[in-house]
């Protein structure tokens, strides 16, 4: 399994170690007066972060920048398993770790939780690749033996989540999976109705659900209920408001003094640009879009299909899930509770993230841009 090949792309992992440290130190500021509160450390949630997170994290990109990429490809159908079970885990009882109705968590040993949800990214992924790899170009564009089965096996994939339920994650593995597909050729006429049945979907999920309604309704309208449904998002907009142009400095928030909800989770973009500003969140931002051009760059150099697909896919996972997190925290998308990519606190996502960058780094080192 160990690999030969070409040097690994340093630029691609510069900009995920800057992502990292800048998450980091974000986390720092954001989480102290919480920490304090609730356990009595300000630096409660860094310390955890980095035991359950970054140490696990940074071993996985190191063992799967080694890992020859193809790997993943002989063993694809055991991915697209084990991501029917991890997602099936979560309902044993004994081991769901969930809140009320939510069954996202599985509890390790008592001690610590994960979040199966997280490594069904990269395992289906894998399987995605390989199958459209093996479909062909021609094969994938075919509506019996492209689109059908295509749908099929997320369709089982977004059902698992829908019952836990994980409307988040659901939708970015769902929009990673859609930019796979078209990459591997398929025509727009099925991307376009795949598109129409997610906001079909998504619509009947809000009917459905009225917490989903409300949540919705605030997004048309933040002012509606600035104190009940609506309280998270106008903070949110009340923290970003504050930081103004070049930021209130490093540890200066004021909404993160249990005013901003979830201010270590999917808030935390909000007290980054309170204490900020505009010009680094702008950069911030900026970081990701480097991350996607050069991830593009990997996959366009990658040595075969497989490869490139699972690039491209993971690309598409870490940056769009980023701008749906940005997008929820300053209003131009509803609140999904989807974490910050390398910045909010939580261990596996982390650590599966470096996972994925080390899949990347492993590309890059058999592709054209590793010569």
């Amino acid at each position: 399994m160990s690999t030969r090949g070409g040097k690994i792309d340093f630029l691609y992992l510069a900009i995920v170690v800057t992502i990292v440290v800048f998450g980091l130190l974000m986390l720092s500021s954001a989480s102290a007066p919480s920490g304090y509160e609730r356990f009595g450390d300000s630096y409660y949630f860094v310390k955890h972060q980095i035991i359950f997170g970054l140490i696990p994290g940074v071993a996985c990109l190191i063992a799967f920048s080694r890992i020859s990429y193809t790997f993943w490809k002989k063993h694809a159908w055991n991915s697209l398993l084990i991501s029917i079970v991890l997602l099936m885990l979560v309902f044993i009882p004994g081991l769901s770790a969930g809140i009320g109705s939510a069954h996202s968590w599985i509890s390790v040993g008592g001690f610590f939780s994960v979040q199966p949800s997280e490594f069904v990214k990269l395992t289906f992924l894998f399987y995605l690749a390989a199958w459209l790899e093996q479909r062909g170009r021609y094969g994938v564009r075919d509506g019996r033996t492209g689109f059908l089965p295509f749908l099929g096996v997320l369709g089982v994939i977004i059902a698992l989540l829908i019952l836990q339920p994980d409307i988040g994650t659901m939708s970015i593995i769902a929009m990673m999976s859609l930019v796979v597909y078209f990459v591997a050729g398929a025509p727009i006429t099925y991307l376009i109705g795949l598109v129409g049945l997610g906001i079909g979907g998504f619509a009947l999920l809000i009917g459905l659900a009225p917490y989903r309604a409300a949540r919705f309704t605030t997004f048309l309208n933040p002012e509606l209920d600035p104190q009940g449904i609506g309280y998270h998002i106008n903070q949110a907009l009340l923290a970003i408001g504050s930081g103004g142009i070049l930021g209130l400095g490093f540890g200066h928030s004021r909404q993160k003094f249990q005013y901003l909800p979830e201010v270590v989770g999917d808030s935390i973009f909000a007290v980054m640009a309170e204490e900020m500003g505009l010009i680094l969140c702008l950069a911030f931002i900026g970081l990701f879009l480097a991350l996607l051009w050069r991830t593009i760059a990997i996959a366009n150099a990658a040595p075969d299909k497989f490869g490139k697909y699972v690039a491209v896919g993971i690309g598409a996972w870490l940056v769009i899930q980023a701008f749906v997190n940005i997008g929820s925290m300053i209003a131009i998308l509803p609140m999904t509770g989807v974490p910050l990519p390398f910045v909010s606190y939580g261990g596996t996502s982390l650590a599966v993230s470096l996972a994925a960058v080390g899949v990347v780094l492993n590309i890059s080192r058999h592709g054209r841009l590793g010569r």
